[in-house]
């Protein structure tokens, strides 16, 4: 997809453009401010023990650098193309904060155990969303997956997509080799992250 180009002086003009951006950043800083209560108390339910056989054929192994190098880089190319062009960066805001909520929303209604053998994920940048508290229990769906996919959808140029979609597929094998998500929390992000990019361009042309 083909984002419109226009400065972000011209699209400051706009009140519509404004109380998106604004609205936008305001429920992001909110939903930073309560995930951390929210995981906290996920991770003091009890929740199912899932078989899963594919995870189960699959080594085990700490592999969380290789994970962090599937994703941050792509983070760090979001969100220098959010800043090159306002109606992306209105579309990229928007499907991560529903990414955010759906989320939330699915872990709630869907309480599972961590999978067995799981291998504590270092994730420097977890503090913003967990606190300092070790969640393990936050598994459908994966959000490393489902954020990495999203910036797939969102990235325009053929290189860039094709790219992120490789990386997307590597860290969802790596993830399940670090033994912190189901099968099915992997399989599922993808089809939630599409959903939450339409609703993103939805925001974003309203």
């Amino acid at each position: 997809m083909q984002y419109d180009s226009i400065s972000w002086q011209q699209a400051w003009e706009y009140p519509a453009f404004r109380v998106k951006l604004i609205s936008g950043l305001i429920i992001l800083a909110g939903i930073l401010v309560f995930v951390p209560d929210f995981f906290f108390y996920i991770q003091m339910r009890e929740g199912m023990l899932l078989n899963d056989w594919f995870l189960n054929v699959l080594p085990a192994k700490n592999v969380s650098p290789y994970i962090f190098l599937m994703l941050y880089p792509f983070m760090a190319l979001m969100i220098w193309r959010m800043v090159e062009k306002t109606v992306f960066c209105i579309t990229g805001l928007w499907a991560y904060i529903f990414l955010c909520l759906g989320r939330m929303i699915t872990i709630y209604l869907i309480p599972l155990e961590p999978p067995t053998g799981i291998l504590h994920l270092e994730d420097p940048f977890s503090v913003f969303f967990y606190g300092r508290e070790l969640i393990t229990k936050d598994l459908f769906f994966s959000g490393h997956t489902a954020t990495l996919f999203l910036i797939a959808l969102c990235l325009e140029q053929k290189w860039e997509k094709y790219l992120a979609c490789a990386a997307t597929a590597v860290l969802a094998v790596l993830l399940m080799v670090q033994r912190v998500h189901y099968t099915a929390d992997i399989l599922a992000a993808p089809v939630f992250s599409y959903l939450f990019w339409l609703l993103g361009k939805r925001v974003a042309k309203m």
